[in-house]
């Protein structure tokens, strides 16, 4: 009987200590806002792409690239589309807010699929986050992956 009782006593000490590990994890995936996207969509960069070296001093293109999902203007309510932010030099956002719009989160609200954006010389990163007709991440968030380039 107290051998029983030990195994149990030390198996919920376990689950207690992979709860405890698992939980920053568990708050760091957001579940976007309230506005449903398609599970299969996703966001890329089309350009420039990762580990290419820009001209400094003058603007170039990124082209923004999106699958199974349309592109809507801010302010226009339609299933499955969204309109982009470019992320410069900066995380992912709280999912379940407003996207910022600063220097780092750059919104094309009229539905833009390129820019021209001139960045300093030096090492950048940037990243691509689809917002709704409010600027809210839709759930599940659809974002590209990070990429790097560098301005010279």
């Amino acid at each position: 009987m107290k051998l029983h009782k030990a195994g149990a006593l030390a198996r919920s000490r376990s689950l207690l200590l992979v709860a405890l590990l698992a939980a920053p994890f568990a708050l760091s995936f957001a579940q976007g806002g309230p506005t449903p996207a398609p599970a299969n969509a996703y966001a890329y960069i089309g350009y420039p792409n990762n580990g290419e070296t820009m001209p400094a001093g003058k603007p170039f293109r990124v082209w923004f690239g999106l699958r199974f999902m349309g592109v809507a203007p801010r302010g226009v309510k339609f299933p499955n589309t969204g309109h982009h932010h470019l992320l410069v030099d900066t995380d992912l956002p709280p999912l379940d807010h407003e996207i910022p719009s600063d220097r780092n989160h750059l919104h094309y609200g009229a539905g833009e699929t390129e820019a021209m954006i001139e960045l300093a010389p030096g090492k950048h990163t940037l990243q691509l986050l689809m917002g709704d007709d409010r600027h809210i991440p839709h759930n599940p968030p659809i974002y590209s992956k990070k990429i790097t380039i560098y301005v010279k």
